[in-house]
């Protein structure tokens, strides 16, 4: 049984897994951490977010569709909306070039080895090794503040796992194949698919479990009146 975690602990602590074991996590264990993921805050109380859980079988099931679709077109846009913006400006594009590069320099892959690269990228569409996946779907008529509750709940959820003792990386790498997804696991109009999250116990011996991103100072980001 893990130890107790503080939020602030928790908080600091999740990172996005990139390598997992191959140690089992029961639906009981799942179905805890959803348990303390529906108590998240949500406008109005519409609890916008469904989950989809996936292992064995089905889990498999959901990786050879979206491989088959990549094949297929590797460069084919399922999704309704783009996870970034076009042409990202400062300071969002030196922060998402960093943290790539940081990545990579931990794994030992150079710039030029693009293959090497793109072999890591596919590891998104295999869960990192992770024996569970989540997908996240949402009525594609709710608006921007469903889906900052839909986000709020994922946070959540990721934070269970964290104080739980398991490791969770939050995946849009699936959103470009979100109707393949949605395919698979059933999801029907109206919902839409909107990305997916590996949860399972980390690689500790894993260098890519070594990326801690930055993070910007509070003052970069807040400002205070009137104390």
């Amino acid at each position: 049984m893990p130890n107790s975690m503080s939020v602030s602990e928790a908080l600091k602590s999740r990172i996005s897994t990139r390598a997992f074991l191959d140690t089992p996590v029961s639906e009981k264990e799942v179905r805890d951490l959803l348990e303390k993921a529906r108590w998240a805050a949500s406008g109005g109380n519409l609890q916008p977010w469904r989950v989809h859980v996936v292992a064995g079988d089905k889990r498999q099931a959901v990786i050879d569709a979206v491989k088959e679709s990549l094949q297929a077109d590797p460069f084919a846009n399922e999704s309704e909306f783009s996870v970034y913006p076009d042409k990202l400006w400062e300071p969002y594009r030196s922060r998402r070039f960093r943290v790539g590069e940081d990545m990579y320099e931990l794994l030992g892959i150079p710039r030029e080895d693009k293959l090497a690269r793109l072999d890591h990228l596919m590891r998104n569409y295999e869960f990192f090794g992770a024996p569970v996946g989540l997908f996240f779907s949402i009525d594609g008529r709710m608006g921007p503040g469903q889906w900052a509750h839909l986000g709020m709940f994922m946070m959540s959820l990721a934070l269970a796992a964290q104080e739980a003792g398991l490791a969770t990386c939050m995946q849009e790498a699936w959103t470009p194949r979100a109707k393949t997804v949605a395919k698979v696991l059933g999801v029907e109009e109206p919902y839409i698919v909107y990305c997916g999250m590996a949860l399972g116990h980390a690689d500790p011996d894993a260098p890519v479990n070594r990326l801690r991103s930055e993070r910007a100072d509070v003052d970069e980001f807040a400002t205070f009146e009137g104390f």
